[in-house]
Parts: structure tokens; C-alpha cells; sequence
């Protein structure tokens, strides 16, 4: 896609009123990531994070007449579809995309947070055909077991991301399976909260919408886990129940592949007043060391800054540039000539880092954090 485009992505699925997954979700997730959100909804739900009062089908035709006037005229670049509502619906959606030839990314969805059924036994066997055009699909375990087992769509070549957030284990795993038995996984911690609603759709549309801007399946999963796990840590906490994430909170910054400048270092000689100075220039301290003379500050944008006391420090300026693809950055560097004070380690501050000096002699920090950028340990 040219660079000066921005990704059209396509979302097919169900409206929440609560705002916390579905069409609503979806929307979020795209305009966050820097793309274009276009939707045909396939049905109209009443809900909240307690639970589904009602739903609603959308028309058949009227899905599709959706699909039609968008690619017709706006065009797409990837789609991803969601709750689907009935088998005759799936069977017209899977005609309507079968000769577009984008990505798209399948989200099985069957059943809510709060337990209501959204597909019943013969809209998951009419997926059978989406998860043929799809070049991922994305179960959850019970939409996993619901779908015939992992073995059973292995066995007829559908690639697989595996969701494993329903299990009981705190660590929890995702697996991708692909043809011929290419297979990758990550895990992480659990994180800790009744802010769920909505992982899925916001996982599934956030691997959508990285296809649609160029990047590979991978690079889209890991952007895509990432942004998921920043929402959720950034959850407002509204409602009684399976609360909505925070995708307005996701820092842009976290998102691209880089570089992006993100933080300076700077010496000082009184730590008390060079704090004092900052605060009061309106930075919110997120890091207070009077032991080690080292204070960090944060932005409303997310942008970072730091003061170090000492007589090493106190006339030295260093510059960080975050990438999450740090090894291959500076492996490129290296190719080219370039020297490093230090090459890639892993911090105990829960950083990335690999250090060199520009021509004039500063220090140059490229780092890879993930979501300790936001959420380290040691934060205030």
C-alpha cells in the first residue's frame, strides 16, 4: 500500500450499545491504529457489561448492499468479520468478499462475555466458508471446541490464531497455526481485571487493520497483542460488569514500528529543585530515586523525561528512540558500520537497550519496552 494511503479496513459484525465490543470495539481499534473504519453491521444488540437484553438481525440484503457500497466505491484493504447472527447471512457474506482477494481476518464469535448465545448450530457450520476465505481465524478455547477442535481445522488447512484467555492458568499462551505445520506462540501474565469486554473483537480488527497497512501476519499479531493488553491496563472501569477496555488510551507511540523518539536524560546538580522545576512546569512525575538522583516525567502525549544527579551525569544529555524491532535496527547499523557501546540486553527496568555515540559525542539510546513503557514496575 502507498505510504501516503491510509488502510481501509473493513469491519463485518454486530453493534454493542455499550460500547465495549462489536462494531463499536472494532471502530476504536482501527482509528487508534491509523486506519479508516468502514462497517457493515450485521445485527443491532442491546446490552451493557451486565448482558445482552435483545438482539436484532440486520437483513440479509442489507449486509451485503453494505459490503457492496463500500467496496465499490471507497475500496478495501483488509476486512475483518465478527459476529455474523445467521447462516444465510454468513453464505452471502462469503459470496460478497470471495473474489476480492485482500486479507481477511475471521473472528468466530458465539458467544458474549456475559454468556449470551449470538450463533446457533447452523450459523457455525455456514463458517466453514468464512474460515475458508480467511487467512486467520481467531477462536477463543470454547469457539475452538464449538468449531470441531484444533486437530479437525488443522487437518483441513485453516489457519489458526488460538485465544487462550479463557483458560484457568495465569500465564496465558496464544497460538498461531499455520500450513504445513508452521507454528509460533506468545505468553504473558494475566492481567488482573473485569475490564474484558471486547478482547476478541479488538485483537482480531487490530491483526486487520496491521495487514491492511503492509505489515506481515506476525508483525500484525504481536502489534495487535500489544495493543490489547495496553487497553486493557488502560481500562476507564465503567460499569458493573465485563467492563470495556480503554483503546483511547493506547498511546500512538506504542504502536509504530519506529523509530519514535520517546525519551531524554538530562544531568543535573540539585535533584529536590531540578523536580520542583519540572513539576512546576506541569510534567506529572512518574519515577522518584533521591537515592540513585534519577526522576522521570511524563507527558499527556506519553513522552517521557528524565534528570540524573552525579558527577558523571550532571553534564551529560542521553537520547532514547524506541523500535520494536531493536535487534534487526541496530543489526542494520552494525552492517553499516556503525559502532555500539553496548549491543542489545534485556534491563532489569524491563527494557530492551543497545547503546552507541552520535559524531558529537552524545549518548544514543535505542530501546524496545513493550508495555513496560507505560507500566514498569518501579512507576509511580
Amino acid at each position: 500500500m502507498p505510504s501516503d494511503r491510509i488502510a481501509r479496513i473493513l469491519i463485518i459484525a454486530g453493534s454493542d450499545s455499550g460500547g465495549g465490543a462489536g462494531i463499536q470495539a472494532d471502530i476504536k481499534t482501527v482509528t487508534m491504529l491509523g486506519g479508516h473504519a468502514m462497517t457493515a453491521v450485521t445485527a443491532i444488540t442491546a446490552q451493557n457489561t451486565l448482558g445482552v437484553d435483545a438482539v436484532h438481525m440486520v437483513p440479509t440484503e442489507m449486509v451485503t448492499d453494505q459490503i457492496s457500497a463500500v467496496v465499490s466505491d471507497i475500496g478495501v484493504d483488509a476486512i475483518k468479520i465478527g459476529m455474523i447472527g445467521n447462516a444465510d447471512t454468513a453464505h452471502a457474506v462469503a459470496d460478497s468478499l470471495a473474489d476480492l482477494g485482500c486479507p481477511i481476518i475471521f473472528d468466530p464469535v458465539m458467544v458474549a462475555s456475559s454468556g449470551a448465545i449470538l450463533a446457533d448450530a447452523d450459523t457455525i457450520s455456514a463458517f466453514e466458508r468464512l474460515m475458508r476465505l480467511a487467512i486467520l481465524t481467531t477462536p477463543n478455547l470454547p469457539e475452538l471446541r464449538a468449531l470441531g477442535g484444533r486437530d479437525a481445522l488443522l487437518a483441513r488447512r485453516i489457519p489458526l490464531l488460538i485465544k487462550g484467555g479463557h483458560s484457568d492458568a495465569n500465564l496465558i499462551v496464544d497460538e498461531l497455526h499455520l500450513a504445513e505445520g508452521q507454528s509460533e506462540s506468545w505468553s504473558a501474565e494475566r492481567i488482573e481485571t473485569r475490564s474484558t469486554h471486547g478482547t476478541g473483537c479488538t485483537l482480531a480488527t487490530a491483526i486487520a487493520t496491521g495487514l491492511g497497512q503492509g505489515l506481515g501476519l506476525v508483525p500484525a499479531i504481536e502489534r495487535a497483542r500489544l495493543f490489547v493488553r495496553l487497553a486493557l491496563l488502560d481500562a476507564p472501569g465503567l460499569g458493573q460488569g465485563h467492563g470495556p477496555m480503554g483503546h483511547q488510551s493506547v498511546r500512538e507511540d506504542a504502536m509504530v514500528s519506529g523509530p519514535s523518539l520517546n525519551q531524554v536524560t538530562v544531568g543535573c546538580r540539585d535533584y529536590a529543585s531540578s523536580v520542583d522545576f519540572y513539576k512546576a512546569l506541569g510534567l506529572q512525575q512518574i519515577v522518584d530515586s533521591p537515592s540513585n538522583g534519577y526522576a522521570r516525567f511524563e507527558v499527556p502525549n506519553g513522552v517521557t523525561f528524565s534528570i540524573h544527579a552525579g558527577e558523571e551525569s550532571s553534564t551529560s544529555t542521553v537520547v532514547y528512540f524506541e523500535s520494536k524491532r531493536l535487534d534487526a535496527w541496530v543489526t542494520e547499523l552494525v552492517s553499516q558500520g556503525y559502532t555500539f557501546e553496548q549491543m542489545p540486553q534485556d534491563e532489569s527496568w524491563g527494557w530492551r537497550e543497545a547503546r552507541l555515540l552520535d559524531p558529537a559525542g552524545n549518548m544514543v539510546c535505542l530501546y524496545s519496552a513493550g508495555e513496560n513503557r507505560r507500566y514498569p514496575s518501579w512507576r509511580i
